[in-house]
């Protein structure tokens, strides 16, 4: 009976590794809520819907994402890295690490809260000071880790 359940789990990531894989430029609906991590790396996903909540990691990394929508919550890691992002919406939340590594953001949006470290190796931020870098975000927002470079 196990052994059933399991092939039937391992079937059931396949074919969402698969979605994945042939995922859209665009998610929707509004609103969307996802239990687990949500990885789109290296897919052609050009935009989230506003209000998404992943409880998990979202990985975008070496996708050509511009922008990410108002109101999005991440309970994990948020990895943009080797994306054109250039801004982060107001207000974004990231329980884990942020991961900014080669992007071209050149100021961190009022009211970020990152529950661990920031990554700013190869951005335009890299040269700005802790001091800097926190005064960006202002007395709403809070890196609880450190400020890597």
């Amino acid at each position: 009976m196990k052994r059933l359940q399991l092939k039937q789990l391992i079937r059931e990531e396949i074919i969402s590794l698969a979605k994945l894989l042939h995922a859209p430029e665009t998610l929707t609906p509004q609103e969307l809520n996802v239990k687990g991590d949500l990885d789109l790396i290296n897919t052609k996903i050009t935009s989230l819907p506003e209000g998404l909540k992943v409880r998990g990691d979202l990985d975008l990394s070496n996708t050509p994402i511009t922008s990410l929508p108002k109101g999005l919550k991440v309970g994990g890691y948020l990895s943009l890295m080797n994306t054109p992002i250039t801004s982060l919406p107001k207000g974004l939340t990231v329980e884990g690490n942020l991961y900014l590594m080669n992007t071209k953001i050149v100021s961190l949006p009022e009211g970020l809260t990152v529950g661990n470290n920031l990554f700013l190796r190869n951005t335009p931020l890299s040269t700005k000071t802790d001091e800097e870098i926190r005064a960006m975000i202002g007395p709403n927002g809070d890196i609880k880790g450190n400020i890597i470079r």
